[in-house]
């Protein structure tokens, strides 16, 4: 029996609220469970310096968690003066992440930038940062098609991401806190609506992990993303 008294195969509950803050162009606060993830996406006539005269349009991330995210103080990232390394590789995972869901040529010369913070942690916050992230990007590009900015689509998929890991011997599906810290194996999966891999990390944190029991953890992603997916609809509807 897992921690929660959940079945290897359940997910955590999963809350979408749109339009949460008043001047980002989209915004949303995804709940997985414990772990909640305010994503605000900004709409920028700029580019990088590298896109410029290019015609194609970028989209980037910036991920943070708030000092009482967790069970006792963080110091802030802005008073040590520089981003850990954790932070930096988690917010550069979501951009390649939401750009993967991206049509630059019909964005356009424009940057869209998703900034995640991290409100309440147990346990996948990268995973609720990309979902999360997509939703509010999904907002923002629906503000171009309105103002008749862009006149295509710029977004091909969802584009959304799970845990999955080898708790107590036995694979399991998005993992909370105390699964995750105590996880012989431990996995996050991006994935398109479509099923497609976008990206995949996983590594064994005790003993190895066979092929077969990757397999079964492919298999638990793509059944937590289908029910991600269907949650990102049912916010945009």
């Amino acid at each position: 029996m897992r921690p929660s008294g959940r079945n290897t195969d359940i997910m955590r509950d999963i809350v979408i609220e749109t339009n949460v803050t008043k001047h980002a162009e989209g915004s949303c606060l995804i709940k997985m469970g414990d772990t909640h993830v305010l994503c605000t996406a900004s709409l920028e006539s700029r580019v990088p310096p590298f896109l410029r005269n290019s015609g194609l349009g970028w989209v980037t991330a910036e991920y943070g968690m708030l000092p009482r995210s967790t069970g006792s103080r963080m110091r802030r990232e802005a008073t040590a003066g520089k981003q850990s390394g954790r932070t930096q590789e988690i917010q550069r995972l979501i951009g390649r992440s939401l750009r993967a869901g991206v049509d630059r040529v019909a964005m356009g010369e424009r940057q869209i930038t998703v900034d995640c913070d991290v409100i309440q942690a147990d346990g996948g916050t990268r995973c609720a940062a990309i979902t999360g992230g997509w939703v509010a990007l999904r907002l923002a590009v629906n503000q171009l098609l309105k103002a008749g900015d862009i006149k295509e689509d710029p977004l091909t998929d969802h584009i959304a991401a799970v845990s999955c890991g080898i708790y107590g011997g036995q694979p399991v599906l998005d993992l909370d806190y105390i699964e995750d810290s105590d996880a012989g194996t431990d996995a996050n999966f991006v994935m398109t609506g479509a099923s497609g891999l976008v990206e995949v990390q996983g590594s064994a944190e005790g003993a190895t992990f066979s092929r077969d029991e990757f397999n079964i953890l492919m298999d638990l992603a793509e059944k937590g993303v289908a029910e991600l997916v269907a949650a990102q609809k049912a916010a945009i509807a």
